[in-house]
């Protein structure tokens, strides 16, 4: 008997789950890296992100305040609780325990403060850049694993921020220069967080220098001071006669107009239910609410 082999159907499509936060074009770089499933430590002109086995662990910046200011500024992190951690951060995995330990602060504390502080320097840290990125493999955060995130939501609100901020006001020059007040003959009322932000605008502070002495994220000021400029309250200094117009003490996120503002990558119902997606969205209403 002659058995008559078949060709077995073409197997269903698997759905790629992580197709969902892809954006591509942010950091090629960070792509490839996120696909190999890394960790270690990606260092960028304007900040660094750390990868666990492909996800963003954390991020820091110059530019941004950082989670131990974020922590401490407003009394949610006893200032002795913080620094003893940062003492003891030659211990691997003993950071993150000692400050949730003996209740000194609730995780759900740590997780959004570490999460708005993760997108926070992440913005900075993937801002464009001629400068190569080089990474170390291996190298982890002396804080220890809290919530990673996915690659592409990372550079999904990177992109959003970007095009939000474009929407404001488009002169990205406010972002890194010193701020000056201007006088206006009929100022228009601001909100109170913005007049916080107002106050301290004195010819000398840059965004940066604002957001560490009010303890909030950096890039909520940006929006702050975008909006102060988009109604003529604020504008960059002017340079003094005889320099080169430049600020070198804070260098320039290069944050202009984003290339496509309109068209960001759209985050369906099925990843807004993701536990990643859900914890920004909390965070993205505090800023909404500015």
């Amino acid at each position: 008997m002659t058995v008559v082999g078949t060709t077995p159907p073409p197997g269903l499509p698997v759905r790629d789950k992580a197709a969902r936060h892809r954006t591509g074009g942010v950091s090629p770089m960070l792509t490839r890296l996120a696909a190999e499933r890394a960790t270690g430590v990606l260092v960028r002109a304007t900040g660094t992100l750390y990868l666990a086995e492909g996800r963003v662990a954390h991020a820091e910046s110059p530019l941004a305040p950082g989670l131990g200011v974020l922590l401490t500024a407003h009394g949610t992190l006893d200032a002795r609780a913080w620094q003893d951690a940062v003492d003891r951060a030659g211990e691997p995995g003993t950071a993150g325990r000692l400050l949730l330990d003996g209740g000194r602060l609730a995780p759900g504390a740590l997780e959004l403060c570490h999460l708005s502080a993760l997108y926070d320097a992440a913005y900075f840290a993937l801002a464009p850049s001629s400068t190569p990125g080089r990474f170390r493999y291996g190298t982890t955060h002396w804080l220890g694993s809290v919530h990673p995130v996915p690659v592409g939501a990372v550079e999904h609100e990177t992109l959003r921020r970007r095009a939000l901020l474009h929407r404001i006001w488009p002169d990205p020059a406010t972002d890194s220069a010193p701020l000056e007040r201007l006088d206006t003959a009929a100022a228009p009322a601001v909100a109170p967080r913005q007049s916080a932000v107002l106050a301290r605008v004195d010819g000398l502070r840059t965004a940066t220098d604002i957001a560490r002495a009010l303890g909030r994220p950096a890039f909520h000021t940006l929006v702050a001071i975008r909006r102060l400029a988009a109604a003529g309250l604020v504008a960059p200094r002017t340079p003094h006669p005889g320099t080169d117009g430049s600020w070198p003490e804070h260098p320039d996120p290069g944050h202009g107009a984003p290339a496509t503002p309109a068209r960001l990558p759209p985050v369906g119902p099925r990843a807004a239910q993701h536990p990643d997606i859900a914890l920004l969205k909390r965070v993205r209403d505090a800023l909404e609410a500015l």
